[in-house]
């Protein structure tokens, strides 16, 4: 479903929600037709390619309602708590007007601009520069900042990183991003339950080989090892393509929605030069430590060069800043250096370039005795003297 505007990319969020959950579904079952078919070929390696097929499907019915049962749990374990998981990962925790009375109050006021509910404040201790949202509904929206994004940037440049962030959960990509998140979760765990079973056990490929010498002579109906030979590389090709389609779910992820966000925070602050300054100091400075790829594709600014770039779910910072100049009228300065930190001695340097005077407790001195030349023009020569 194409999106032209902000409401059809809303819809189209939701719609794709809709359908990257049932595909989660459709991977599942895929996995587990894989997973019974090696089962298959475990217990007997001397059928043939017919019946492995059979009694694979036979297992993935028998399969189905515990393997749906499992996802949804999956899912309703994602719904509730995937907020403390990503808090665990990135170190992210709440705080209050009181803590961060800056950063509370320009949220703050942005929201009552456009009557959007205020989601939660949360602070993640890093020098990089960056911030993501997440939640799946009202109770759960919440917005992340790093420290190093709140030292660098002044208010207007936090307020557009806010109204960014604001819009993407009032277009549904939070949603969106979460959903792709479970699906990768979910897909990765099973491939990697079925590649360690693999790896840990005492069968292996040499078993199928060995197996297809010893009943050559049987052939029994054209079966054997090399029927199991290849049903065994059917199912690991299944658990390949299933893992590899939940990695690139995150491209069904339109990088559109950076610039309708960028678009967005321009909307809340009529402040476009303050989204582009923003965007310019972010630049190459936004990648977490210790964060995984899922979390950095709901950041802000997700760096990405070369071969990497065309997987990448963010456009170009080069790109956004041109899109804003184009079209909002926005002013691009040009990459920007951080601000210097303060050293703690500005009031000691600026006193000293002051002139002397009375704010600083300078005595003025009094004036030169009449007889003091004064510059070209010789003694000074006062009224009152004669």
């Amino acid at each position: 479903m194409a999106a032209y505007g902000l409401y059809t990319h809303i819809a189209s969020n939701k719609t794709r929600s809709m359908l990257l959950l049932a595909g989660l579904f459709c991977l599942i079952y895929v996995m587990v037709f894989a997973g019974a078919l090696i089962a298959e070929v475990m217990s007997d390696s001397r059928l043939t390619f017919g019946t492995y097929i059979a009694l694979g499907l036979r297992d993935l019915v028998h399969a189905l309602p515990y393997a749906t049962i499992g996802t949804a749990v999956w899912i309703v374990i994602a719904y509730f708590f995937h907020q403390k998981i990503i808090d665990m990962v990135t170190g992210g925790h709440d705080v209050t007007r009181q803590e961060q009375p800056r950063l509370y109050n320009l949220l703050e006021n942005l929201c009552i601009s456009r009557g959007i509910p205020m989601p939660k404040l949360k602070i993640m201790d890093s020098d990089a520069l960056n911030a993501f949202a997440t939640g799946l509904n009202k109770q759960q929206y919440a917005i992340t900042v790093t420290t190093g994004l709140l030292a660098a940037l002044d208010d207007h440049e936090i307020e557009a990183v806010l109204g960014h962030e604001l819009t993407h959960i009032r277009n549904g990509d939070v949603q969106l991003m979460v959903v792709a998140v479970i699906i990768a979760g979910v897909i990765g765990f099973f491939a990697e339950l079925f590649f360690r079973l693999f790896i840990n056990s005492s069968w292996n490929l040499g078993g199928i080989s060995r197996s297809r010498s010893s009943s050559d002579g049987e052939r029994r109906g054209g079966g054997g090892g090399g029927a199991a030979m290849g049903v065994f590389l059917i199912a690991v090709l299944l658990i390949g393509v299933a893992w590899t389609l939940s990695q690139m779910v995150r491209l069904a992820l339109s990088r559109s929605r950076e610039f309708l966000a960028d678009a967005g925070s321009v909307e809340l602050t009529k402040n476009p030069d303050a989204m582009i300054s923003a965007l310019r100091k972010i630049e190459g400075r936004g990648e977490l430590p210790g964060a995984t790829s899922a979390v950095m594709e709901m950041c802000l600014d997700n760096p990405r060069e070369g071969f990497a770039d065309l997987f990448a779910t963010h456009p170009s910072v080069e790109a956004r800043v041109d899109a804003l100049v184009r079209y909002a009228g926005g002013h691009d300065p040009g990459p920007l250096p951080l601000p210097a930190p303060d050293s703690g001695d500005g009031e000691t340097e600026v006193s000293q370039t002051r002139p002397p005077g009375p704010w600083d407790g300078t005595q003025i001195s009094q004036p030169p005795a009449a007889n003091s030349p004064i510059g070209p023009w010789g003694p000074r020569r006062w009224p009152w003297r004669r």
